[in-house]
């Protein structure tokens, strides 16, 4: 990432984002957090710790909502959606949970809202593990997005992914470097008022902290041994 652009950031509320806007805070001048209210199971657990976290920072957070995607899309990560599955967050059964073109609506809007705020950089969390089950999580996707978002902004805002190569346990070990509170983070799809520990997003935040050798705060209804990936499973 080139030093000191002014940046947008994508701040869910999870891990990764989260640990995102901290190294963006490190690096950038970040002119806004940028959270989007889709209609997830899990937006209003989320959205809260990203503006937590902005506040921390002293960046400004904006909100904007998406409800359009829970009532015409199809995904049981929404609201709309049937039951949230569970199992590693990289079996076929994961893929019921991929809403579609989320991150093509959403990169677009920000791009919008980051030139309109001055930005020449626009970071998003998206890391290697992503690619298995979210197509538009994918190299090929991102670069050509970005090369989108380029060539239809005056401003050619870039699109930034600190984290492509990465998977989620050296996320995590970033963020333990960075000082972040991972307690102040949320993963679990169901959205709950404690992480599940069984669905998908719960199992791969589990596993990044034992396999990058963290301590876990977080509180888990269902703390047992994690699930084997099925053979021939593989991340992109």
């Amino acid at each position: 990432m080139k030093s000191g652009q002014k940046v947008a950031v994508l701040v869910s509320g999870g891990m990764d984002s989260v640990v995102a806007l901290y190294e963006a805070h490190r690096e950038h001048e970040v002119v806004v957090a940028l959270s989007f209210d889709y209609g997830s199971k899990h937006n209003h657990r989320e959205i809260p710790f990203a503006r937590g976290h902005a506040e921390s920072l002293g960046v400004p957070h904006e909100v904007i909502d998406l409800g359009f995607m829970n009532e015409h899309f199809r995904s049981d990560l929404l609201q709309s959606g049937g039951e949230i599955p569970e199992g590693h967050y990289e079996e076929e059964t994961m893929k019921a949970t991929v809403v579609p073109f989320r991150n093509g609506i959403m990169l677009a809007i920000a791009a919008g809202l980051a030139e309109s705020r001055g930005a020449e950089g626009l970071v998003i969390a998206a890391h290697s593990g992503d690619h298995a089950i979210y197509p538009d999580c994918r190299g090929e996707f991102m670069e050509a997005m970005g090369e989108a978002i380029q060539l239809g902004t005056y401003e050619t805002v870039n699109l930034l992914r600190p984290f492509i190569a990465l998977r989620k346990e050296d996320i995590a070990a970033r963020g333990a470097e960075l000082g972040v509170d991972f307690s102040r983070t949320w993963s679990c799809y169901k959205g709950g008022e404690t992480h599940c520990g069984k669905c998908g997003t719960c199992v791969e935040r589990r596993e990044a902290f034992e396999i990058a050798g963290l301590s876990d705060a977080t509180e888990y209804l269902e703390a047992g041994p994690l699930p084997v990936k099925e053979e021939g499973e593989t991340s992109c």
